[in-house]
């Protein structure tokens, strides 16, 4: 996971979900701050298909990275800072 070009993708996608509403444009109906951001959102900014963004979504979740919210029908995404702080020391310590 951490070895190959699209890595550097996922990464982005932490980072850009470290600070959503400088990243992402402002939507009606929600909060990118509060909410999180929906696959469509990264699929935007990602210039790829949602497909290829709920892919990578659905990995740093499946991770623990990222949380998941439903808000009406649509599935927001933001970091998890406590699990993303335990990895972080987990490679800290030559894991």
């Amino acid at each position: 996971m951490l070895r190959t070009p699209v890595d550097e993708t996922r990464l982005a996608i932490l980072e850009w979900l470290r600070d959503p509403v400088a990243h992402f444009p402002a939507r009606r109906g929600g909060d990118a701050g509060e909410d999180g951001v929906t696959a469509s959102a990264v699929a935007a900014r990602l210039g790829v298909p949602r497909a290829v963004a709920e892919t990578h979504l659905a990995l740093l979740a499946g991770l623990g990275l990222l949380r998941t919210k439903r808000v009406r029908r649509r599935t927001h995404y933001r970091r998890d800072e406590v699990r993303i702080a335990e990895v972080a020391r987990m490679f800290e310590k030559g894991w």
